[in-house]
């Protein structure tokens, strides 16, 4: 069914996928009318997501398993976190509901999922469907097992595999012929 207003077979569609950005607002920094950088406050949908590794290592607030407060001075646009095994998978599940169904506090933007690898390897099939599932809703950043990481040696470079998280958040690049990001 197709339409201008937005209105599916039973009302109106809702999307988690926020705007497409348009030519016009990618301007570089300092230009008239440039976007500034947006803050991020990372939100664990459970314990142990990796939500304060990651502000950690990529910067943002950190808000924990609650709900960041804009009228407090922290950041509004969400980057929700949980593990990549069952129960971190439904948690977040769980959580994109919430924002479905618009039961969240005011003034919050969810911008992307993180999910961060609960174990080295490759993810078990229905894992992987899972991911595929939450990714067709929403933009999902993956976050590979870091070794380092486990035992709290967070001065490294990310890893390869976090470029894409990291131009999210505008986290510094790695110097050029290092082995993290560029």
């Amino acid at each position: 069914m197709q339409g201008n207003a937005g209105q599916g077979p039973r009302g109106p569609e809702v999307w988690i996928r926020g705007p497409v950005t348009g030519p016009d607002q990618e301007r570089p920094q300092g230009a008239p009318g440039a976007v500034t950088a947006r803050r991020f406050a990372w939100v664990a949908t459970h314990g142990g997501a990796g939500a304060t590794t990651l502000a950690t290592v990529f910067g943002g607030h950190d808000a924990g398993r609650n709900w960041p407060r804009p009228d407090q001075g922290e950041p509004g646009s969400l980057l929700l976190v949980a593990r990549t095994h069952a129960t971190g998978l439904e948690a977040v599940s769980h959580t994109l509901d919430t924002f479905r169904r618009g039961d969240v506090p005011p003034g919050l933007d969810l911008d992307a999922v993180v999910l961060v690898a609960d174990a080295p390897g490759r993810l078990p099939r229905p894992l992987a469907q899972h991911v595929k599932a939450i990714g067709a809703m929403i933009d999902v950043y993956q976050v590979p097992w870091v070794p380092a990481w486990r035992v709290g040696d967070l001065g490294g470079e990310p890893p390869r595999e976090c470029e894409p998280l990291a131009r999210l958040t505008g986290a510094p690049a790695a110097p050029s012929g290092r082995r993290g990001l560029r």
